[in-house]
């Protein structure tokens, strides 16, 4: 029995939308919510790019976005598509021409913006490149480049200018034959964009990607984003997302993870529980938890660590995790493994015991997911 049967009021029902293919990655309908990145490399440096495609695919990235506003940068997409781990999206702005370019070079997906990348008849150039190559095309509508006659019509960016942008958008597809897209319609104002992201998830059926664009620093930007984007994701909105920082894209797919394992909605790597800490703390919490999350990042299965200073707290949390430590007295606390005490241990050896119980505890799950797997072809 899953966890949401026994408590219900942690279930999320999502939206429900129609499936459609990002390279070898579905987006849409029951598949897992796609976390993506976008490069910030001068794109014609192909190493310096694929590079950063790279760190992002390990740190988990699903899918990378990648700027092309000039032939340089679409020239040098055929290399790095034919490198990267993960489909490569193509960003197109203003240049009809590059969206074209990049479906010859092999992106996986063509993200167009209707505010600024020309007539219906562009458009349908578009989709006719990204039919011949099979691109998806993502329809990106953004509050700071909407279209000027409807800018005229609501005076100002609004949800309902965003969303009627993004149907404008979608009606020229689908007139084209073309039902391989997803929409976005982000703002950097979280209300304006929860607002327009409500209004198109009612308006279509086709997968939604959220973002909160130009969120800002690390910190600001996470917390801005884990607000914005944790509500529509809590209401069942949005089948991939970005966290838009002003920081490496690695902490971009990071802080995706992290939004989406708080909701139950993903789950990759050690999730760490830990404790603010106060005077009653048996170890330095903070210190330890640094270290334990540098020490743990290339742990990918999924899975849980209580690391709490006393025992107020400590051994209700340590129930409920797959590995814990709780801080005692006298420089030593005691281990939790699946929810039960074991031993006690000294501060320390803490750390270094930890990250053995934890890559152990890894290599039991591949284990046994590998004595499965047959059974379930």
């Amino acid at each position: 029995m899953s966890i949401n049967h026994i408590r219900p009021w942690r279930n999320i029902y999502r939206r429900k939308s129609r499936q459609i293919m990002v390279g070898a990655v579905p987006v849409g309908g029951d598949a897992p919510i796609a976390v993506q990145t976008m490069t910030n490399t001068d794109t014609s440096d192909v190493a310096a790019t694929l590079a950063q495609v790279l760190a992002c695919a390990e740190a988990g990235a699903d899918i990378v976005r990648i700027s092309t506003p000039d032939e340089a940068s679409t020239k040098a997409l055929k290399a790095i598509v034919r490198e990267s781990p993960v489909p490569i999206v193509a960003d197109i702005h203003f240049h009809y021409k590059r969206a074209i370019e990049a479906a010859e070079a092999g992106a996986a997906c063509l993200r167009i913006n209707p505010g600024n990348i020309g007539d219906a008849k562009r458009v349908r150039e578009v989709i006719r490149a990204a039919k011949d190559h099979g691109c998806s095309i993502r329809i990106g509508v953004n509050a700071g480049s909407l279209e000027k006659h409807l800018l005229e019509k609501y005076a100002e960016p609004c949800p309902d200018a965003m969303v009627e942008s993004g149907m404008d958008h979608i009606r020229i597809l689908l007139d084209n034959d073309f039902d391989q897209f997803k929409i976005s319609v982000k703002a950097s104002d979280v209300f304006l964009a929860a607002a327009a992201y409500q209004g198109i998830a009612e308006a279509t059926d086709a997968p939604i990607h959220l973002g909160i664009t130009e969120a800002g620093s690390l910190n600001a930007g996470t917390v801005k984003s884990a607000i914005g984007l944790g509500n529509l994701l809590w209401m069942g909105i949005g089948d991939t997302i970005r966290v838009s920082l002003s920081a490496d894209p690695v902490e971009e797919v990071r802080v995706g993870y992290e939004i989406l394992k708080s909701l139950g909605l993903r789950h990759r790597g050690v999730n760490i529980i830990s404790c603010p800490s106060c005077a009653r703390q048996g170890f330095d919490v903070i210190r330890t938890v640094e270290i334990l999350e540098q020490r743990l990042a290339h742990i990918k299965t999924p899975m849980s660590l209580s690391i709490i200073g006393c025992v107020v707290n400590g051994p209700g949390e340590a129930l409920m995790t797959d590995i814990g430590f709780t801080g005692g007295g006298a420089g030593a606390g005691m281990v939790y493994l699946a929810g039960k005490q074991s031993h006690k241990l000294g501060n320390d050896r803490m750390v270094d015991h930890i990250v053995e119980q934890v890559e152990a505890r890894a290599a039991q799950i591949a284990a046994e997911t590998e004595q499965l797997e047959p059974a379930a072809e």
